[in-house]
């Protein structure tokens, strides 16, 4: 496939990468890939829609070819400001977004916090965890979430990025995660997600403090609160096979105006890649209402 043109911005001092489709003067609209992902992950939905759509695709920072935090903190709050400066410098408002899992969760509130930049909104399981494990959270006294969290970021120091002898080593990696992916995925997410070290070995682009959770944030309530400010039509995608709950039944769609849920069976949290054409049929369906 011909591929995107890349470019960076910057968002409080730090240089962050996307990618264009190119299509200037068609409607805008914004990929928002996952935790540990990076923006090459959307390429087959960028291919399918980009004749419609004048596509850009972020790395998030501390993911793909963007720059890393110089502190050990990833903060909801600070990815949902880079969107932000993302669209207030490419001037591509109002936008079209669609989003995975932590691009999913920075979307929504986004479209929360700017209802009117947003003309539709489309989710992969950016809710976050199920209630019930939001409860156990919720109930955890502050003074052992800050412990646990300086706990974690000690880890997160202490850790070696992994070194793989070779490409084909990282890419049996990738599809051990995701027994869904076929060869030509994996192997495509392989080369677009790793670097090569002077060593001749192969890493994961991303900084290893993303794994880490911030110990205080947006309380899930006014997350929810953010998420009834959304005008804007949103459509809620689950796979049948992940960990994710269905919003409808646990009750978290009634917090928005205007949604509606789908769960795609055979599909796992990347929903996007696991069933890719059932999915493309969803977005193009709810695209074209």
């Amino acid at each position: 496939m011909e591929g995107p043109t890349s470019h960076s911005y910057f968002s409080q001092r730090l240089r962050l990468h996307y990618v264009d489709w190119g299509n200037e003067g068609a409607p805008p609209l914004l990929l928002v890939h996952g935790g540990r992902d990076h923006c090459r992950n959307w390429d087959w939905v960028a291919e399918a829609l980009r004749d419609d759509y004048h596509i850009i695709a972020p790395d998030l920072r501390g993911h793909g070819d963007s720059q890393w935090m110089k502190g050990g903190s990833y903060n909801h709050v600070d990815y949902v400001y880079d969107i932000a400066q993302l669209l207030h410098q490419t001037k591509m408002n109002p936008v079209t977004i669609l989003s995975h899992s932590l691009g999913g969760s920075i979307s929504l509130m986004y479209a929360g916090l700017f209802p009117e930049t947003v003309t539709k909104l489309i989710s992969i399981e950016g809710m976050g965890p199920p209630p019930e494990m939001i409860k156990d959270r919720i109930n955890v006294p502050i003074e052992d979430r800050l412990q646990a969290w300086v706990a974690d970021l000690r880890k997160a120091a202490g850790r070696i990025p992994r070194r793989y002898d070779s490409l084909e080593a990282a890419y049996e990696r990738m599809q051990t995660e995701n027994p869904h992916l076929s060869e030509a995925q994996a192997r495509h997410l392989t080369i677009h997600g790793s670097n090569q070290n002077e060593d001749g070995s192969y890493s994961w682009k991303f900084d290893n403090y993303v794994r880490t959770f911030p110990a205080v944030g947006v309380p899930f309530e006014e997350q929810y609160r953010l998420y009834k400010r959304i005008t804007c039509p949103t459509l809620l995608v689950r796979g049948t096979e992940s960990w994710a709950s269905d919003p409808e039944q646990d009750g978290r769609a009634k917090n928005f105006q205007n949604v509606k849920s789908v769960n795609i069976e055979g599909a796992g949290h990347w929903v996007h890649h696991d069933q890719l054409d059932v999915f493309l049929g969803h977005v193009r369906e709810f695209l074209a209402e």
